[in-house]
């Protein structure tokens, strides 16, 4: 169960750089680490289920108004 919330925590976490008021890149810092992790796994049982809390994790964290903003 721990293991889950590290997923959700980690795949919901995006640096979101903007310039002024045209340029805005979101990148998913998080969803990649957990990627890192999932592949690392030594249990391959639930691999596919940690994929999909990392992607239900990663399109809330994109919604929802949290992360890291670089304004530059």
């Amino acid at each position: 169960m721990l293991k889950m919330v590290l997923y959700l925590i980690l795949g919901s976490m995006w640096v979101k750089i903007s310039h002024g008021g045209t340029l805005n890149i979101p990148i998913p810092v998080g969803f990649v680490i957990g990627l890192l992790f999932a592949t690392h796994e030594h249990f391959q049982i639930d691999r596919k289920l940690e994929y999909t809390i990392l992607l239900a994790a990663m399109l809330v964290g994109y919604i929802a108004p949290f992360g890291l903003y670089i304004n530059y």
